[in-house]
């Protein structure tokens, strides 16, 4: 059977609204892109439109899009002052926070080609990263609450489909991505609402499962790594749905897979090695390696984009710990898929990762009422950037380590252990 674009754009906009923001009516959506691309790619206007129609038709208020363009920001790369890097909009930042803290939903598309800037100077990458991190501080701040419902999914672009699927003839790239997309979402099955909420009530069981276990650490063992990971009293292991704080229950990402918690920012030691690329800053990090003593990155190295993952880490105080640790079998859809995305929102599902930067607060008890002195006291990470980068594989082992020292396994040969599957 034919690909049937039309029919998929309606059902994953449909999904979109109603899994991933869970849009109540009365309220507002605003539909934007990748942060440092200031919005949603034009190749992504059919799924646009489509979201649109399904928001309307769940009662939302107004539907607003802040549009964004690879070739304008290629442009500015090219041709703009070399200390400029360090402006960014005056309003943009500004109108997220309002948004958000009026309790109205935000959802991304990411449609991103993860080489447009491969070949741009690392300092020029880093300043723009760090500026509009520094920029968005106060919108990132409510997502980390939970203060509203929000959404991140995917639309595949020419650029993109170009990179996963460059073995195929030019003019199949981007069907071949949508297809792959849609399978991911569950848009395949009879009915994919349904699916959804059976796929998150099984994420929702192994949380309750971890988090009955009060482990005070993480132990990894695999081709390349040996690490510890702490994690702070009172974790709060999460996945799938959460809840925001105007009582709406949403989905953050789709594709999900993952089990996630936060880790204790003076408690991380030893060695990781990355098991699959990272789409950072329009560029490619592959083949790296971080060594962490108390918490800290002491050691990066990296065979590709050594300097823009020197550069990430040195942002700020908090950029060389980490804000997450997430567990993510590697018999998930994502990963069996066999295709390599080059995108975190999809990679980050096919294998367990952690993430350097920010913490959520809400992976912590009574996390969202803390301020952020009290966040760190408890063991929590601040910083202006949260980047995730994948550690899983078929040769992956992950125990838990109670607070008297014993352990019990969690994962084996990458996929849950007999507990937990």
């Amino acid at each position: 059977m034919s690909f049937d674009l039309d029919r998929t754009l309606a059902l994953y906009g449909d999904l979109a609204v109603r899994i991933g923001v869970n849009l109540r009516p009365g309220q507002r959506l605003l539909i934007t892109g990748p942060l440092a691309n200031g919005g949603a790619s034009l190749e992504a206007a059919p799924l646009v439109r489509r979201i649109t129609e399904s928001a309307y038709k769940a009662g939302a208020e107004l539907v607003e899009t802040m549009w964004g363009d690879e070739g304008m920001q290629l442009a500015r790369f090219r041709h703009a002052a070399p200390d400029s890097f360090t402006q960014a909009s005056a309003w943009f930042p500004r109108a997220l926070a309002e948004h958000v803290q009026a309790g109205h939903a935000i959802l991304s598309i990411w449609a991103n080609d993860p080489d447009l800037l491969r070949n741009q100077p690392s300092d020029k990458l880093n300043a723009l990263q760090r500026t509009v991190s520094q920029a968005v501080h106060g919108f990132r701040d409510v997502l980390s609450r939970n203060g509203t419902n929000w959404s991140i999914v995917a639309a595949p672009s020419e650029g993109w489909a170009d990179r996963v699927f460059a073995h195929l003839p030019k003019e199949q790239r981007v069907e071949a991505l949508w297809q792959a997309i849609a399978k991911l979402v569950r848009l395949d099955q009879p009915d994919p609402i349904a699916a959804w909420q059976t796929h998150l009530a099984q994420l929702a069981a192994r949380r309750d499962f971890l988090n009955a276990r009060r482990y005070s650490a993480l132990r990894y063992r695999g081709p390349g790594t040996a690490l510890t990971i702490g994690l702070v009293d009172g974790h709060k292991w999460k996945a799938g749905s959460a809840t925001s704080g105007n009582g709406i229950v949403f989905t953050a990402n789709l594709p999900t897979e993952e089990v996630f918690t936060m880790p204790h920012r003076m408690r991380v030691d030893g060695t990781v090695r990355s098991t699959k690329p990272l789409s950072y800053a329009g560029t490619l990090i592959e083949n790296f390696t971080i060594t962490f003593e108390a918490g800290r990155a002491v050691a990066v190295s990296a065979e590709r984009g050594e300097a823009v993952l020197k550069d990430l880490v040195a942002t700020d105080e908090g950029s060389c710990r980490l804000g997450e640790v997430a567990l993510v079998p590697h018999n998930s859809p994502v990963a069996q898929s066999g295709v390599l995305f080059y995108n975190t929102l999809f990679d980050e599902n096919a294998a367990s990762h952690v993430a350097f930067g920010s913490a959520y607060k809400f992976t912590i008890d009574n996390g969202e009422a803390m301020t952020d002195e009290q966040f760190e006291a408890a063991g929590g990470n601040r910083s202006t950037t949260h980047v995730d980068f994948m550690i899983g594989s078929a040769e992956l082992e992950v125990d838990g380590v109670r607070a008297d020292g014993s352990t019990e396994p969690l994962l084996r040969n990458g996929d849950w252990a007999e507990a937990l599957a």
